[in-house]
């Protein structure tokens, strides 16, 4: 008896509470931790679940969890796609550290680092299939929505990983390019979980595109960030090591505006650390982050990140609800401002 009014209560609460970002994390976090993964064979899972430990701030699923809310839908329909875009969004990360190269993902070894690269190669094959599944367990009056945003964002960012992969290869990359390819590879993700989650919520078509919107703004906001704090990010906050992008000659928003607003002689030298085959890794940061300071990169990159962040507050304005209920979003927005890792 004790326990049927326990359950009463936890779905009252699941229904029909306002969530705090914090609060969503938790439940993620808890529902995760529930999912029957398979055991056998060891070598295929256990890297699954060593990834899933790691932890990381589960905003992705968070955010279908505070868009549901937002809209009042029953928060336990969208537990299990939750989740599958938490799974589908470490697959990728999975794979994004073989071919970036990355030894450190929060703090931790990389799982082809720890395991081996065709193991991490197969694992993340798994995962995005594990996603796919867990995606398709929500509620049947909706799921053909959901999965045709779910399947539509997942190729996007398969196109911008490989565009991203493309930009290694080429000296100059414009910033049109490279905001389009972070949409694909990043921002989609964030606004398909607020799009999605509002689905969930029986959200009107124009309140969820509003909402995807948003999202999009966020997540390239979100990027740019990313591309800061590899730069000037604290290895002890972020986990991994500063100056990776530099070393990597990733054509990031800051190498792309350095090359766009260097002097001749300041363009000479970052295409000739562009273009060097052999270097000192240090020295090779040390220098080019000594030309971006050279002409107030972060300054200008800050910027942009802000001109995002007011398109973003504009499309959550225009949504059709109370403002009280836009809080946890807003927070969501101020805290992708001011994070440092």
């Amino acid at each position: 008896m004790f326990k049927a009014h326990a359950n009463l209560i936890e779905n009252h609460y699941l229904a029909f509470a306002m969530y705090t970002i914090l609060e969503a994390q938790n439940l993620i976090e808890k529902h995760l931790e529930t999912l029957s993964i398979p055991d056998t064979p060891p070598e295929l899972y256990e890297p699954v679940r060593y990834i899933l430990s790691l932890g990381g701030k589960r905003i992705r699923p968070a955010l279908v969890i505070l868009a549901c809310d937002l809209f009042e839908g029953t928060v336990g329909s969208a537990l299990m796609p939750a989740a599958a875009i938490e799974i589908f969004h470490n697959f990728t990360l999975l794979h994004d550290d073989i071919m970036d190269r990355s030894e450190l993902r929060r703090g931790h070894p990389t799982v082809h680092m720890k395991y081996s690269e065709n193991v991490a190669i197969l694992s993340g094959d798994v995962m995005s299939i594990l996603a796919s599944r867990l995606m398709n367990q929500a509620p049947g009056v909706v799921l053909n929505l959901v999965h045709e945003v779910f399947t539509k964002t997942a190729m996007q960012v398969c196109e911008g990983q490989q565009m991203d992969m493309n930009f290694e290869e080429l000296l100059t990359v414009s910033e049109e390019e490279y905001l389009n390819m972070i949409e694909l590879k990043t921002a989609v993700l964030i606004a398909a979980s607020l799009k999605i989650g509002a689905i969930l919520g029986g959200s009107s078509q124009k309140d969820a595109e509003d909402l995807y919107e948003f999202g999009r703004n966020m997540g390239l906001a979100f990027q740019l960030q990313d591309d800061l704090l590899d730069t000037y990010g604290d290895q002890a906050l972020t986990g991994k090591k500063p100056g990776t992008d530099i070393v990597d000659n990733k054509k990031t928003f800051l190498m792309i505006r350095a090359l766009e607003k260097a002097s001749p002689s300041q363009k000479e030298d970052l295409t000739r650390w562009l273009t060097k085959k052999e270097f000192d890794r240090e020295e090779k940061i040390s220098a080019v982050t000594a030309i971006f300071e050279g002409i107030k990169i972060r300054e200008l990159t800050e910027k942009r990140i802000r001109d995002l962040y007011n398109e973003a507050l504009a499309s959550l304005e225009r949504l059709n609800r109370p403002a009280e209920r836009k809080g946890e979003l807003l927070n969501f927005a101020s805290f992708l401002m001011t994070r440092n890792r």
